[in-house]
């Protein structure tokens, strides 16, 4: 399995000429994982994506569209921050949820620090349970009072002195990770109070996860684009085959949906649906890899695979 890395060579170089001189004067160099949690659709990959400068993950205006954790490398001469992008929280209706809330779980456990995203725009209260545990981490989370571009003043007051009650010893920050505001502050704090640790990656490592990771995303990412109701909710991409030559990628992919109607409705009329899906994915695919890439998408029923403990494993949300 191959990890993607920054593609910028010359950075790569610079990076490791000026580590080695850093070893040489003992410079402190720092590292830790930062997991982002929220409810669905609060702007954790946005906020992800706008940190790595890639678009790693897949961004949608419909909820529940991360499914998996992923993990993002913020990588500088001194510093590398392990950014973890998770699913949203919500009440699980059926066992991909359930696996989904499992990740969010675990981003307590594994965590040096966590970074807490609220939708102004879209205020939600959290449950007593995960209330508690965010108060066992006091000192460990920063708030993040986001899309302050879709609210006013006097909510994100009022947000921010809520949650400097409930959570004293944590910071809170007025953001908005689409247009920028804020970032760049809230970056140089994570540095500031991250511990000094050589780095858990190689420094030319942008994620823990494979091409075709990256591939089936932005697949399903056009999936979520171009289809409502329970249909992208049903999907899931398998890539089978990804040949990498000097100048272009060939890659076949399947999607799977739950049932024959949803198989229907992907295809579209006359290949239309499909047609489009490939297009796009197509287009942000070669964006990323900065290569051409000839793809091909096949559309099979995996009945009733969100449901089934088998299935779920087949694909990568159980281990």
């Amino acid at each position: 399995m191959h990890y993607l890395c920054n593609h910028n060579a010359l950075f790569n170089a610079e990076c490791q000429i000026i580590t080695s001189f850093a070893k040489i004067f003992t410079l402190a160099h720092k590292a830790g994982f930062v997991n982002i949690i929220g409810f669905p659709n609060v702007g954790k990959s946005t906020l992800l994506n706008e940190f790595l400068g890639e678009r790693l993950s897949i961004v949608t205006k419909k909820e529940q569209t991360t499914r998996h954790r992923i993990l993002g490398m913020l990588n500088q001469i001194d510093y590398q921050i392990i950014f973890s992008d998770t699913p949203g929280i919500l009440e699980p209706k059926y066992k991909l949820q359930e696996s989904m809330m499992n990740t969010v779980n675990s981003t307590f456990a594994d965590a040096d620090h966590i970074l807490l995203m609220i939708d102004l725009s879209r205020i939600r209260e959290f449950g007593e349970a995960f209330m508690k545990k965010l108060i066992g981490r006091q000192g460990q989370i920063t708030v993040l009072l986001n899309k302050l571009d879709l609210t006013d003043q006097p909510k994100a007051a009022e947000q921010h002195a809520f949650w400097k009650e409930k959570l004293p010893k944590s910071s809170v920050f007025v953001i908005s990770a689409l247009h920028k505001f804020g970032v760049k502050e809230l970056l140089d704090h994570i540095v500031e109070i991250l511990p000094e640790s050589p780095p858990y990656y190689p420094k030319d490592q942008l994620t823990d996860k494979s091409e075709r990771f990256i591939v089936s995303e932005m697949i399903r990412k056009q999936v979520f684009q171009h289809t409502s109701q329970e249909i992208p909710y049903s999907t899931e991409i398998v890539v089978n085959t990804f040949k990498e030559s000097e100048n272009i990628i060939h890659m076949g992919c399947n999607i799977f949906v739950e049932r024959d109607s949803q198989k229907n409705i992907i295809i579209g009329s006359g290949g239309k649906m499909i047609k489009k899906i490939g297009t796009e994915a197509r287009i942000e695919i070669e964006r990323f890899f900065q290569k051409q890439v000839f793809i091909e998408l096949f559309v099979k029923v995996d009945k009733d695979w969100r449901s089934r403990e088998d299935k779920l494993r087949k694909y990568g949300y159980i281990n």
